[in-house]
């Protein structure tokens, strides 16, 4: 945990900038609005705060972390959420975000993201992929950032809960995975209806494609089964990618 005399006083536009990419790699930092999902990091990465940066001054459970105080007007002008709850966390950013090498531990479920464009969306599945005991989430270059604050505010404080890897290399790290003995399900509207594969199988590599036009020929090529999820279709064609996910993962999480 930082010394808060080690802390020098940054200036705003510092805060500012890790909206950016740019910005946050520069400064090794991103940011989490709000109180729930900050208490939600102190509980699972308490050490990767940084400082707080907050309208008043705290009191347990974030009194232990320096902080750093600001008017209404200068948080909100930090924010990116338009009703600012009063407190930010400046957190550590996980060195290998950005590079294709696998960590050591990889775990027993991995989730694909390719191409997931929308922040909501990318950050309700690393959300979703925590809640159900995911290690992992492997995402394209063109899924949107992980890290950016609206990703990081739809992960609700999960964000650090798992690994994360944003590659341009992840069909490398399919294969590498399944070489590694990954069984790898595909969602997929031309696929079968069939769950079972992501229940018995003790490596599992799950794929979730782009809002508009899915996976690719890659990948759904690459894949050992592609699952599609029944649907009522006089009423609907197809579900919400976040939706897909979150039934694709609780089916993986209770086996029968």
């Amino acid at each position: 945990m930082p010394d808060d005399r080690t802390i020098a006083l940054k200036p705003i536009k510092w805060y500012k900038s890790l909206a950016t990419r740019k910005g946050r790699l520069e400064a090794g930092a991103f940011l989490i609005e709000g109180d729930m999902a900050i208490k939600q990091m102190i509980s699972n990465n308490p050490d990767e705060i940084i400082e707080l940066v907050s309208t008043e001054t705290l009191t347990h459970p974030f009194h232990k972390y320096p902080n750093r105080l600001v008017t209404d007007i200068q948080l909100r002008s930090i924010c990116s959420s338009k009703t600012p709850q009063g407190i930010i966390a400046v957190v550590r950013l996980p060195l290998d975000t950005y590079s294709a090498r696998l960590p050591d531990g990889i775990g027993s479920k991995i989730l694909l993201l390719e191409d997931v464009q929308d922040p909501g969306n990318v950050g309700t599945l690393i959300r979703t992929a925590a809640a159900f005991d995911f290690s992992g989430v492997i995402l394209t270059e063109k899924c949107a950032d992980p890290l950016s604050p609206k990703c990081v505010r739809s992960t609700a404080g999960t964000v650090l809960s798992l690994w994360i890897r944003r590659t341009s290399r992840y069909l490398e790290l399919v294969e590498e995975l399944q070489h590694r003995g990954y069984f790898l399900v595909a969602a997929d509207l031309g696929g079968v209806a069939d769950p079972s594969h992501l229940q018995c199988h003790s490596k599992l590599l799950l794929a979730l494609g782009n809002e508009a036009s899915g996976l690719s020929d890659s990948v759904l090529n690459a894949s050992n089964h592609r699952l599609r999820i029944p649907t009522i279709r006089r009423k609907t064609e197809s579900l919400n990618v976040a939706a897909c996910g979150a039934i694709c993962m609780y089916l993986s999480h209770h086996k029968h």
